[in-house]
Parts: structure tokens; C-alpha cells; sequence
């Protein structure tokens, strides 16, 4: 896209939305502090868009803008609280929608899928920060190793072991529940996306 061009800067916020919110929340786990940190990585990359290079993949280049606004934020509240453990008291949504089949829609089955989103929400802020992040990008975002690798600055092999300890993990906590409640954490909603792209586009005058 060419530099200044909103309208198409609004048609890339929307495509990478969810993915680029996913990436701020794993590291930050506050669904405010990622908003706002999304916000900001957008007004950057704005700025910056005009030295992206085509052959670069542009939603690496995005994730990678917002990890590092994000990872920026992660240590300015680690120095605010200094020994202090970061806590986070917001309530995740959901990853993505399962279909909307009768067989879902009976009290019971909704119920349960409530309980296993909050357990494996749980699970996963409970996990060590690095582990947190590689897991949402491979696992949930189903980035490559390359391209996790890219976002978070570490070696391949890093995002190799991170991620088969981050599913040990959650294993141990979840056991056989995790993958069925895998498909529904994290959700994007659409108010969140249009919230976000309204105050960029605001913003941005």
C-alpha cells in the first residue's frame, strides 16, 4: 500500500486485527493495555509503512511493530512494580466461534464450553511470559517458526522448545480438555475491531 493511503491502511487494520491484538495480549494479559498498545504499534506503522519492503511478509512486519510496542509497555510496568508481580484481573474472551449447530445450543453444552474457555484462559495467563507469546503466535495464530521467530527476536530453536514446554504445561493443567476448549479462547469481537480501527482513523485525522 502507498504511504498516506487511510482507506487502505483502514482495509489492513481490519484483515490483521484479531492476529495483531492476539500478539499484544500474549505478552501484555490485559485486554486495555492491548488495545491501547495496538493503537499505538497502528500509528507506527502508519508512519513507517513507506519502508516496507514487499518481499517482507506484512503481517510479520505488523506483529513485529506490535510485539515490540508491547514488550516496550511489559517493561515500563515491570519497572513501575519492580518486585511487585504483574497481575492482570481482566477477563479473556474466547478464540474463535464454533458452529452454530444444534447439538451446541442446548444449556448444558453451552455451559461447559463457559467452564472450559475460563479453565484454559487460566491456564494460559498462568503461563511464563515467554511460553505465554510463543504459544498464541504458533499455536493460535498458527504462525511458522520462521515467522514467530521474527516477531519475538529469538532463535528458532527458542520458539521450538518454548512452545513444547508452554504445551506440557498447559497439558498438565488441562489434560485431555484442552483441545476441546482450544478452539473457543481469545475471540475478537466485532466491537473490539471496530473500536480499535475507529480511534486509529481518528487518530489519524
Amino acid at each position: 500500500m502507498k504511504p498516506g493511503d487511510k482507506s487502505a491502511f483502514e482495509q489492513l487494520m481490519r484483515r490483521f486485527n484479531r492476529t495483531l491484538f492476539r500478539t499484544a495480549r500474549a505478552i501484555l494479559r490485559d485486554d486495555a493495555e492491548a488495545e491501547d498498545a495496538l493503537q499505538e504499534a497502528y500509528l507506527q506503522a502508519y508512519q513507517a509503512i513507506g519502508g516496507w519492503r514487499e518481499e517482507a511478509k506484512l503481517s510479520t512486519w505488523l506483529a513485529r511493530i506490535v510485539a515490540n510496542e508491547a514488550l516496550m509497555r511489559l517493561r515500563k510496568q515491570a519497572r513501575r512494580a519492580e518486585i511487585v508481580p504483574l497481575q492482570s484481573s481482566a477477563t479473556l474472551e474466547g478464540l474463535n466461534e464454533i458452529p452454530d449447530t444444534d447439538m451446541n445450543k442446548t444449556p448444558e453444552r453451552e455451559a461447559q464450553r463457559v467452564e472450559m474457555r475460563r479453565l484454559l484462559e487460566a491456564q494460559i495467563d498462568s503461563l511464563p511470559d515467554d511460553y505465554r507469546a510463543v504459544f498464541m503466535l504458533r499455536a493460535v495464530e498458527e504462525l511458522t517458526v520462521e515467522e514467530t521467530s521474527k516477531v519475538l527476536g529469538i532463535p528458532e530453536a527458542t520458539v521450538r522448545s518454548r512452545l513444547f514446554r508452554a504445551r506440557s504445561l498447559l497439558r498438565e493443567g488441562l489434560a485431555s480438555r484442552m483441545d476441546l476448549a482450544c478452539e473457543e479462547a481469545f475471540a475478537f469481537a466485532g466491537e473490539r475491531c471496530d473500536r480499535i480501527v475507529a480511534n486509529v482513523m481518528k487518530r489519524l485525522g
